[in-house]
C-alpha cells in the first residue's frame, strides 16, 4: 500500500504569523485538500525561488477578490519575470514565499478547488517517483513536464521539467508522508529512487530523486 501524503510543511522563522495568513486565506477550502498545510519553526533563508509554490484558482472566488484579500492579510506583489500579457498574479506571503492567483477560465485547473496546484521545480524522473510513491496517477507527462492528481481528483502536483532552478541548500517546503509500517515503506521508497538522509525512532528523512528532502512517519 502506498504511503499517504499527510502534509505540505513550510518552515518559517515566524510560524504563528505565517500559519495565520494561510489559514485565513484558504479558509474553509482547507477541509477539501488531500493533505494538510502545516507551518513549523525553521530558519531557512529565502534565496532564489522556492522549489514549490502554490497556485490558487479563481474557480470559487474572483481573482481580484482573492488578490485583494491576500494583500489585506499581509501578502505583497512580486516580480519573478512574468510577462505583462500573462493573466496570473504573482504574490509573496509574509515570509516571502511566492504563490500565484490563477485567472478565471484556466483549463488546466478546471475542476480543482481553491488550492488548485502545487507547482514544483523538478525533472520527469521526480514526477514519476511521486506518482508511484503516493499511488496518484500521472495526469500529464509531456516534454519533461509531469503532473499527478489524487485518484478522486482535486489538487494537482506538477513538475516543470528542465532546466531546473539553482538549489540553495535546504528547501523551505517539504512533504510529510505517513505509513503503517515504517521500515517496509522506507525500503519501497528507496527501491523507487529515494535515498535515506537520517533515521529517527518514529520518522525517517529521505530525499527524492532530485534531492528534495521529505519525511516519512509511522
Amino acid at each position: 500500500m502506498s504511503a499517504r501524503l499527510r502534509s505540505l510543511t513550510i518552515l518559517s522563522s515566524d510560524p504563528e504569523r505565517l500559519a495565520s495568513f494561510w489559514r485565513d486565506l484558504l479558509g474553509p477550502s482547507r477541509d477539501d485538500l488531500p493533505f494538510t498545510l502545516v507551518v513549523e519553526p525553521g530558519d531557512v533563508p529565502k534565496v532564489g525561488l522556492n522549489q514549490i509554490h502554490l497556485h490558487l484558482t479563481s474557480n470559487t472566488a474572483a481573482q481580484e477578490d482573492t488578490v485583494a484579500r491576500a494583500l489585506a492579510l499581509g501578502a505583497r506583489h512580486l516580480d519573478v519575470g512574468q510577462l505583462p500579457e500573462e493573466d496570473h498574479v504573482v504574490l509573496a506571503d509574509p515570509d516571502g514565499n511566492e504563490f500565484c492567483v490563477i485567472e478565471a477560465g484556466n483549463g488546466w485547473l478546471a475542476g480543482t478547488g481553491f488550492l488548485g496546484e502545487l507547482a514544483a521545480d523538478g525533472t520527469r524522473e521526480v514526477g514519476v517517483f511521486w506518482s508511484e510513491a503516493l499511488g496518484w496517477p500521472l495526469v500529464h507527462d509531456e516534454d519533461g513536464e509531469t503532473a499527478i492528481q489524487p485518484p478522486g481528483g482535486g489538487t494537482k502536483i506538477a513538475w516543470g521539467g528542465p532546466p531546473l532552478n539553482e538549489r540553495h541548500g535546504r528547501n523551505r517546503m517539504h512533504f510529510v508522508l505517513e505509513a503503517a509500517d515504517l521500515d517496509t515503506e522506507v525500503d519501497r521508497l528507496v527501491g523507487l529512487g529515494a535515498t535515506v538522509v537520517v533515521r529517527r525512532d518514529d520518522e525517517v528523512e529521505l530525499a527524492d530523486p532530485d534531492g528534495n528532502e521529505f519525511r516519512l512517519r509511522s
